[in-house]
């Protein structure tokens, strides 16, 4: 394994940056280790150095010269585009670089490539507990606790990581992610594309389960401009869509609709064939779905199109479902109108987690439209549960 000094790379602003800023400033009330009795001791970040580990993942570890509080926010990112080149993300704020203001409120900070692009659950939970193992090597320091964070999929990834190896860390905030059923959000998706392809026939080549190469090349120039004029075409019909799909918008703001029926088409056409690739076939079924919300739910059922899943694919999709068995705190965070992640994955994971009778998961609902569209002072509540569980 190689490591080395990694700079900073300032790349943009996402949701989850401020996400990640605002759990920051949650943690930030817990006084460094070394503070003296009625004094305040200056936090020194210290250079953050890069691991390289064989399966092709990077783990990048920053702790505090001076003034660490002994704990380490480890930070799972969410999905990557399979056309992106594999690298960190969500590191910068506008000017500031994420793992200096981490070590300014005390914490050391770690967080993963992931191996792999796209579809990287299971990969990236490994790649979480080998970040977190090879800490005192990356570092030559020891850590009092790690405190996992992430969103969308790496909500996912955290879950699944507090779940399988709660020896390993603390406790948990999970983000909008798919932690109550990952066929029913793959379902979802799914379901988006064949019903897209009924109500607007021709507009989009291929089909629900087959993704053209070229379409990926080609969204944002052609396939993405062709949807819009279609649905711009029939605004009524563009509803009805959405209506039967049970997607999430806000019908007096028609920019919600927009962002729904782009957004989920965007999902479908980058992460089908490798989802498909992943799970050894297609893990899509709708031979027995019924549809219903439609002008003509009759015509609906008889015309859209069938899929049969493969069976490889759907035994392929068990490991990565969670469990729902708690060893530690997990804090969940999900917003009721989520149109990318649907809010029912939170209530399923509670109903799960109450059957096995093990730790509680803490779930706040927030009634808002958006994929992980909360507030600084949401989170920061959310983190405040979490960090009184913890002690």
């Amino acid at each position: 394994m190689d490591l080395a000094t990694y700079p900073a790379t300032p790349s943009g602003m996402s949701r989850g940056h401020v996400m990640m800023v605002a759990l920051l400033l949650a943690l930030g009330s817990v006084r460094p280790v070394d503070a003296q009795p009625g004094g305040i001791t200056a936090i020194v970040p210290g250079t953050c150095r890069e691991l390289a580990f064989p399966s092709g993942a990077r783990g990048l570890y920053c702790v505090p010269e001076r003034g660490w509080n002994g704990d380490v926010v480890v930070f799972s990112h969410g999905y990557r585009a399979i056309t992106e080149t594999i690298d960190y993300q969500n590191l910068t704020l506008g000017s500031l670089y994420l793992p200096d203001v981490v070590q300014q409120l005390g914490f050391a900070f770690a967080t993963t490539t992931y191996r792999q692009n796209g579809l990287a659950i299971l990969e990236g939970v490994e790649d979480i507990r080998q970040l977190v193992l090879a800490f005192p090597r990356a570092t030559g320091r020891r850590a009092h606790r790690f405190i996992l964070a992430g969103a969308s999929q790496g909500g996912m990834v955290t879950t699944l990581a507090l779940e399988r190896y709660p020896s390993l860390f603390a406790g948990g905030l999970a983000l909008c992610g798919p932690i109550g059923n990952f066929t029913f959000q793959t379902d979802t998706i799914s379901h988006f594309r064949v019903l897209f392809d009924y109500f607007f026939p021709g507009v989009l080549p291929g089909s629900a389960v087959s993704v053209p190469p070229s379409m990926l090349e080609d969204w944002h120039a052609i396939h993405r401009p062709a949807v819009l004029a279609a649905l711009q075409a029939e605004p009524a019909r563009w509803i009805e869509w959405m209506n039967v799909a049970r997607a999430a918008y806000v019908p007096e703001d028609p920019s919600t609709w927009e962002n729904t029926a782009m957004a989920l088409l965007w999902y479908h056409t980058f992460t089908t064939a490798d989802g498909q690739a992943k799970l050894g076939g297609n893990p899509f079924d709708n031979r027995r779905t019924v549809y219903r919300g439609s002008a003509d739910d009759v015509a609906l059922n008889a015309g859209v199109g069938r899929f049969a899943a493969d069976a490889t694919a759907r035994w392929a999709s068990r490991p990565y479902n969670t469990s729902g068995v708690l060893r530690r705190p997990l804090v969940v965070l999900h917003t009721t109108g989520d149109e990318i992640v649907p809010f029912a994955h939170a209530p399923v994971y509670a109903w799960k987690n109450r059957a096995t009778g093990s730790f509680p998961v803490t779930i706040y609902p927030i009634v808002r439209y958006g994929h992980c569209t909360f507030t600084a002072g949401e989170i920061i509540s959310g983190l405040m549960v979490l960090l009184q569980q913890l002690r």
